[in-house]
């Protein structure tokens, strides 16, 4: 077992942390009573279940601890009933039976936003500093840091130190030239989880910037990659490269706007020739620029009904601006612009269109009230059926937290009530996590058999000398060190 002196940290994260796309906000005081008071309880709670403190933090117990101590913290400052919270009970703190039956399951888990970094391995010493020299995943162990963004990492804190069963690795925007996250790396990836794993757990992305450059030769690598590579969908950014240093150079999917290059068309219609009828588009996060709007998706999909677009991250805007419910005041901002662009392009819920949660949920799932409004409009307007679910990961280390947040929080009665938003029942949950997107991709939502249960790994996790920590920057400075680094904000 681990020494005492291995403090693993919380096992409900806290960040501050970004996937390098926004600055995050620093903690909240509802945030850092939280962090004091769950340090706390699990201290003591630990003692009371005759345990050290790191294997109690490496528990189930540990976690539903900290989602208790969230929810007290939250509770007293809103000084009324929210939307919005977490069915954890508080014999859960201490009886693992209580606590894994609001925080474990069995359903398909299935992250359609993973990614990683992979680096070609140099020395510390070498003569330029490394951007990531600043982060706190180069305590991961590793002789160089770059090795805390590999694959391995990847594939240990998606399928060893969480639920998830399968994940799609996807693009980011990052000039394609050196890129670390190549499809010939991310194909790699592939073949390492399938020698892993025994079966075939990941998917691709291939990325595509059509206002980058010749317009036919963007086209033709497209055919390339769906040649050369088993290509599930394409993931764009309209903002790209307008938000990354060169102002103005972006695009539209619905080629509305006569400012902008018409390439939008041209790039649907050649996905559609190749048979990979799957658009992900980046939109929200999108440091200022117009261009990550979702404005221009529902036209699009209105377009091209046999083509699913997914919104990645919903749309939502930014950390500091919280989502409310949908008005005609707040009707253009966040993930409302979604709503408002479907409305006006006559776009229905459970159509062709899909949103996303990667880094939405991440930045709102301590946050019961807000968490409440982004899951119920998502549900309501978009459709239960096309809600999927996605994480950012690795940017904020494994996904169990995040999984675990999800399958214990509910909308409250007067939510429902008053804003029309459904219940979190287990079959919508189920659907999130995984069952849409397995449709969306054509996948089996299989469980493995394996020779182990999701218990034996939880069992595991608590003997793993592992820390529960985020690998994204955590401020201002190591956002534009990132930045800088790649010429391009990954996310």
């Amino acid at each position: 077992m681990p020494p005492e002196s291995d403090d693993p940290g919380l096992p409900i994260k806290f960040g501050p942390c970004s996937n390098g796309e926004y600055v995050p906000a620093p903690l909240t005081a509802v945030e850092r009573e939280a962090i004091r008071r769950a340090h706390r309880d699990c201290e003591d709670n630990a003692k009371r279940v005759g345990v050290t403190r790191a294997t109690f933090l490496r528990s189930v117990c540990g976690a539903a601890t900290t989602l208790l101590a969230i929810q007290g913290c939250a509770g007293e400052a809103a000084r009324r009933a929210l939307g919005g919270a977490w069915d954890v009970p508080s014999e859960a703190a201490l009886d693992e039976q209580a606590a894994r039956a609001v925080l474990a399951g069995n359903e398909f888990v299935f992250d359609v936003q993973g990614h990683f970094l992979e680096y070609d391995l140099m020395r510390r010493s070498g003569p330029a500093p490394f951007f990531g020299s600043v982060f706190p995943q180069v305590n991961c162990g590793a002789d160089d840091p770059r090795a805390c963004f590999s694959r391995e990492v990847l594939l240990e804190d998606f399928f060893l130190r969480s639920d998830t069963s399968m994940v799609t690795i996807s693009a980011l925007p990052i000039a394609p030239k050196g890129s670390p996250l190549s499809e010939a790396i991310m194909d790699d990836a592939r073949h390492t989880a399938e020698l892993v794993t025994g079966w075939k757990p990941v998917l691709l992305h291939a990325q595509v910037l059509p206002n980058y450059g010749r317009l036919q030769e963007n086209l033709d690598l497209m055919e390339e990659n769906a040649r050369q590579y088993p290509i599930a969908a394409w993931k764009v950014f309209t903002h790209f490269p307008d938000a990354f240093g060169d102002p103005g150079n972006a695009w539209r999917l619905d080629d509305a706007d006569p400012r902008l290059p018409k390439v939008g068309h041209a790039f649907i219609e050649q996905a559609r020739r190749l048979g990979i009828k799957i658009i992900c588009a980046h939109k929200g996060f999108g440091a200022g620029s117009p261009y990550a709007s979702p404005d221009d998706v529902p036209r699009a999909a209105k377009a091209f009904p046999d083509v699913s677009f997914i919104v990645y991250h919903s749309g939502f805007e930014r950390v500091g601006r919280r989502e409310g419910p949908y008005t005609p005041a707040t009707a253009n901002v966040g993930i409302n612009r979604l709503i408002t662009a479907m409305k006006r392009a006559g776009t229905g819920p459970n159509e062709n269109v899909y949103a996303e949660l990667g880094s939405t949920w991440w930045t709102i799932m301590r946050d019961p009230d807000q968490a409440a409004h982004v899951l119920g409009k998502l549900l309501k307007h978009v459709g239960e059926d096309n809600v999927l679910w996605g994480t950012d990961c690795i940017f904020y280390g494994s996904p169990q937290d995040q999984i675990q947040a999800f399958r214990a929080f509910r909308i409250s009665s007067e939510y429902q009530e008053r804003f029309g938003y459904p219940a979190l029942t287990p079959l919508r949950k189920a659907k999130i996590l995984g069952l849409n997107g397995a449709r969306v991709y054509g996948v089996e939502p299989k469980k493995r058999r394996y020779h182990f249960s999701r218990r034996d790994l939880e069992e595991l996790r608590k003997s793993l000398p592992f820390k529960h920590e985020t690998y994204g920057p955590r401020n201002r400075r190591e956002v534009e060190r990132l930045r800088a680094h790649h010429r391009g904000w990954p996310g």
